[in-house]
């Protein structure tokens, strides 16, 4: 058996192509697999359990579909789908994760992570992020009607997309000295993360000790996977497990 993680799909009716590739991969090598880990970003936008826009229901099903073949889902918010709650794992069947998370990883402790508090060196963004993360933020945009909401989402996605303009790559990329912050305040040396849409395996040093970095990658050109087992892992091509 194995453990399946992915991140950043960013699904959206703009790509049927990918919402295509989702599906096989759900429909096959998921349900292959003894759980599935999504690290954020599953949905270009979601703005509350009940945004029944398209895809949303047919992802919302298909997902149901994994878990009750028998998988184990696990989810974590992204910064696109950070509003996910009780009702979405009612209709998926998914258990959503907080961010960051530690789990056992056959025999050996590994964090998982969205990526973007890794960012630290964007700190517009990460304002941003303390204030949708915040529960009454959270409350007050989920009471208003589904539409406004939608129009909102949008109108922040092209803000972001303006602001990303702007900003040099590396104040995108993680930062270093923070990895290692939230490796040794976990007395970890193993991390999987998305949000940087840069997939690499990175080997470093941390307090005398081997620590690895696993960054999955997006789903708009890498369409990748991490499968782990019992003795290896491995980040691969979605098309190696769907062909």
């Amino acid at each position: 058996m194995t453990i399946l993680f992915i991140s950043d799909l960013h699904l959206s009716d703009d790509r049927p192509e990918k919402l295509d590739l989702f599906y096989q991969f759900l429909s096959g090598a998921a349900q292959d697999a003894e759980a599935l880990y999504i690290l954020g970003d599953l949905f270009e936008a979601l703005v509350g359990d009940d945004d029944n826009s398209s895809p949303n229901p047919e992802i919302f099903k298909a997902l149901s579909a994994l878990t009750a073949s028998g998988a184990d889902l696990f989810v974590m918010a992204g910064n696109r789908d950070f509003l996910m709650g009780k009702e979405f794992e009612k209709k998926t069947g998914a258990v959503l994760l907080p961010d960051p998370h530690v789990i056992d990883l056959y025999g050996e402790k590994t964090l998982l992570m969205h990526g973007d508090l890794l960012c630290t060196k964007d700190v517009d963004y990460l304002k941003f992020r303390m204030m949708v993360r915040n529960p009454e933020w959270q409350q007050q945009f989920l009471s208003k009607p589904l539409p406004e909401r939608l129009a909102i989402a949008q109108q922040m996605r092209a803000a972001s997309k303006e602001a990303m303009q702007d900003k040099i790559p590396v104040i995108m990329d993680t930062e270093q000295e923070t990895v290692e912050k939230y490796l040794r305040d976990n007395k970890i040396t193993k991390l999987i993360h998305g949000h940087t849409h840069r997939p690499a395996v990175h080997d470093f040093l941390l307090d005398g000790n081997t620590a690895r970095r696993t960054v999955l990658g997006d789903w708009y050109q890498n369409e990748n996977v991490l499968i782990c087992d019992k003795k290896e892992q491995q980040l691969t091509s979605i098309y190696d497990l769907i062909s």
